[in-house]
């Protein structure tokens, strides 16, 4: 039986942490493809993206192979076509200078930019690709497993410690870029984590507090850190109470003014958890942020979140994981596998099932299911995958819960067959 009282702990980092940093270079290298592929009148379903980003003092190199559109090319001195990497450059200064880099160790003006994408490789275009010859649909651009989660904690149907983890990065950030009173002296890199204490399997209090965030002011101590963000922490807290012996862990170290890719160096997907579920539900190991929708390690997740979602919100388990595999160049997944914690409604066969009959899990129907072949990945980047709002642009598509009702039909209709089956059986 799953434990009901117990402690849990999930972190966040914010869109100035190095690897953010990256991910969102990374993420608006995607965007920029997607949107040069609308305005040129290219199939955005051709597009294929897996871009790489490195950053550190004062330098990024972007790596990575794409299929872009020819207005994204030039001529080299031998007359072969090569990528063009003046925009590329541009999309990067625009995400770090929007971030909010403007140190002498690192700056969205002065930093240099290295461009080493190139074309994608024939053996994986053929791979996925020529799927299509096959069976209809494109197949997986890579094998793997994925996971989704919900649970009914939050609003949002998110784990509660990665949910105010987020929330208190996303106040102190917005308060940051308003310039409300002090919030104005803090720096784009911070990092949070959230414990929360667990009674009778629901959220009861939080217990631990952590937070390192970068200030500009070389004169500010941990407490006068303190006492600049601690309104932010509790209005991002919201109903859930913090505990009365609750241990506040604020800039533990003392002075953070050197951070970013200046303090230390950036990849793209190294925070996996921060941008799913904190840890409350397996990962499969793959990253999202740079690749386009055909990766499954991105758009599988999506939709496993997506029906994961829309199963807790339908109120068929309170809890709910789901696990898709694939391989590569094959359309459909190998298995599914959905976990309900014992909190199910419904048996987990049952619901299996129903999904297969509601949605078509190919590559090729995750993007049209999701509508994901857009410039919508940017803002994606920092904050966490899932638990945010989809918007008008098509962003976020995969927390909708417009799979309820056909959810809760489907159920209703296979219970009725299943009770007049029993019944022609006596």
């Amino acid at each position: 039986m799953a434990r009901s009282n117990y402690l849990f702990t999930s972190e966040s980092v914010s869109e100035g942490h190095p690897d953010k940093v990256c991910d969102r270079i990374s993420d608006e290298i995607v965007d920029l493809i997607y949107k040069e592929a609308r305005k040129t009148g290219i199939d955005p379903w051709t597009v294929r993206i897996a871009a790489e980003t490195l950053a550190t003092t004062n330098r990024v190199v972007i790596a990575g192979e794409v299929r872009v559109p020819a207005t994204l090319m030039k001529k080299d001195k031998n007359g072969n076509d090569v990528i063009n990497p003046s925009r590329f450059r541009s999309a990067a200064r625009r995400a770090i200078r929007d971030i909010g880099y403007e140190q002498d160790g690192f700056h969205w003006k002065t930093a240099r930019i290295d461009v080493l994408l190139h074309s994608q490789s024939a053996d994986i275009a053929q791979g996925v690709d020529n799927a299509a010859d096959r069976q209809g649909d494109e197949g997986a651009g890579d094998q793997g497993i994925m996971f989704g989660y919900a649970c009914n904690e939050t609003p949002d149907l998110m784990p509660a410690p990665i949910y105010y983890s987020h929330q208190i990065l996303r106040l102190l950030a917005d308060a940051r870029k308003k310039g409300d009173g002090d919030a104005a002296s803090l720096g784009p890199d911070s990092k949070s984590q959230v414990t929360v204490r667990y009674v009778d399997g629901k959220p009861f209090e939080v217990t631990q507090i952590v937070l390192s965030t970068q200030h500009l002011d070389d004169s500010w101590d941990s407490h006068k850190v303190r006492a600049v963000v601690e309104p932010y922490i509790r209005e991002a807290l919201g109903d859930l109470p913090i505990a009365e012996d609750c241990n506040w862990f604020i800039n533990p170290t003392g002075k953070f003014v050197i951070g970013g890719p200046d303090g230390d160096a950036g990849l793209t997907g190294r925070k996996i958890i921060v941008d799913t579920y904190g840890g409350a539900a397996p990962h499969g190991g793959g990253a999202f942020s740079g690749k386009d929708t055909t990766k499954v390690d991105r758009s599988a997740a999506y939709m496993a979140r997506y029906l994961a979602k829309n199963i807790v919100a339908a109120k068929l388990a309170d809890r709910c994981t789901i696990q898709f595999s694939y391989a590569i160049g094959v359309a459909q997944p190998l298995s599914i596998c959905l976990d309900f914690h014992e909190t199910g409604k419904i048996s987990e066969e049952q619901v299996e099932d129903i999904i297969r009959q509601l949605v078509d899990l190919s590559p090729t129907g995750i993007r049209r299911h999701l509508d994901l072949n857009k410039p919508i990945y940017a803002k994606t980047a920092a904050y966490g995958h899932f638990g945010r709002k989809s918007g008008r642009d098509g962003s976020f598509s995969w927390e909708k819960t417009d799979l309820v009702k056909p959810l809760k039909q489907a159920v209703r209709t296979k219970t009725t067959n299943g009770a007049r089956a029993a019944a022609n059986a006596v």
